[in-house]
């Protein structure tokens, strides 16, 4: 396994990558509850919005390859592919 920190950018969420033998794994601690989250990915991009008490805060990534599976649990956004 390879870990790559990719961003932690002042009060931004901590961004980790990690790389298996067949596939990856991108992890972010958002810090905020789950049903203010909404993922959605596109091609080799993740786009997460949060609603927050001064409207929608979007933010963009880009993930190693085409996401098979994203989840949002306790704060903690995961971002699952294969090779």
């Amino acid at each position: 396994m390879n870990h790559i920190q990719t961003r932690s950018t002042g009060d931004g969420a901590l961004l980790r990558r990690y790389e298996y033998d067949d596939g990856w794994t991108v992890a972010a601690d958002l810090g905020v509850d789950d049903e203010t989250v909404t993922v959605d990915t596109v091609g080799g991009t993740a786009i997460v919005v949060v609603e927050g008490p001064d409207g929608p805060v979007e933010s963009e990534f880009e993930l190693p390859g085409t996401a098979a599976d994203a989840t949002v649990n306790n704060g903690i956004l995961t971002v699952e592919g294969g090779r």
